[in-house]
């Protein structure tokens, strides 16, 4: 499978723009040979944003969503993006992974999210993995990968996800100089070994820009887009920089009857 990472910018309350440049990409995805396309965290409404508590919407049914399923069908790929939801009185930071005849495969709501982030979305409630013709694939969203003990990947991994894709929004403090100390050892420390011990793929991808609300105010996110291979090992790196927008090709291959260790099913 061609899996495209789109790292893109994402504008904090600024919906119809940022679905606007999301469709945008996913054409270009899928002019590009793409078969699934990820998309960053909250690439709606901006993570933290306040904008949440009056413009998140419904999954399925709200426009940020119809317009992702529209776009994966137009398209003919498969689309995996974080979105903000409403669902009654709670707000979720939630992501989809949609078909090429835009059907809803999975709705995952962030289970691990930051402690800062409390006041704004409820606890996720749910986890899951579906079978694709491309293999078994499964979605959790930026910090679910550090959960204690890695216990949201490796959960994925043993309901036999072959590939877990990841929607994220990963900031740095205004002044972090990437030269001194490189963005993503977090992501290398988290992700490599599930990666190694199950042989799956992971794939995390970042929006661009600037945070301009909630307490990361000021914080540029950095994209730096992560794949790591089954190997334990980063297949593809994306470029760092709060104007790092771009879009980044990967080749998936699940690596199908080697799974080992606790992945074991």
């Amino acid at each position: 499978m061609k899996l495209a990472l789109i790292q893109m910018r994402v504008e904090g309350g600024a919906r119809d723009a940022n679905l606007s440049r999301a469709e945008s990409f996913i054409a270009q995805a899928a002019a590009g040979g793409a078969e699934a396309v990820l998309l960053p965290e909250a690439l709606d409404l901006g993570w933290t944003h306040r904008s949440a508590a009056d413009d998140a919407e419904e999954i399925p049914g709200g426009e940020s969503c119809e317009r992702l399923r529209a776009a994966a069908q137009r398209h003919r790929v498969f689309v995996c993006a974080g979105l903000i939801e409403r669902a009654g009185p709670l707000r979720y930071n939630s992501a989809v992974l949609i078909d090429p005849d835009g059907h809803l495969l999975l709705h995952h709501r962030k289970l691990n999210e930051l402690e800062l982030a409390h006041a704004v979305y409820a606890q996720g409630d749910r986890l899951g993995v579906v079978t694709t013709k491309h293999g078994r694939i499964g979605v959790m969203i930026c910090s679910d990968g550090f959960a204690p003990g890695q216990m949201v990947s490796r959960t994925l991994a043993l309901m036999g996800a072959e590939l877990i894709l990841s929607p994220c929004a990963w900031a740095v403090p205004a002044d972090h100089d990437n030269v001194r100390e490189p963005y993503g050892r977090v992501w290398l420390e988290n992700y490599g070994p599930v990666a190694r011990e199950h042989r799956l793929w992971i794939a995390g991808c970042s929006n661009v820009g600037w945070v301009n609300d909630g307490a990361w105010k000021g914080r540029p996110c950095i994209g730096s887009s992560l794949v790591i291979g089954p190997d334990g090992t980063p297949a593809l790196r994306g470029p760092y920089g709060a104007e790092a927008e771009t879009v980044l090709f990967i080749d998936v291959t699940p690596v199908a009857g080697q799974r080992r260790g606790l992945g074991r099913l």
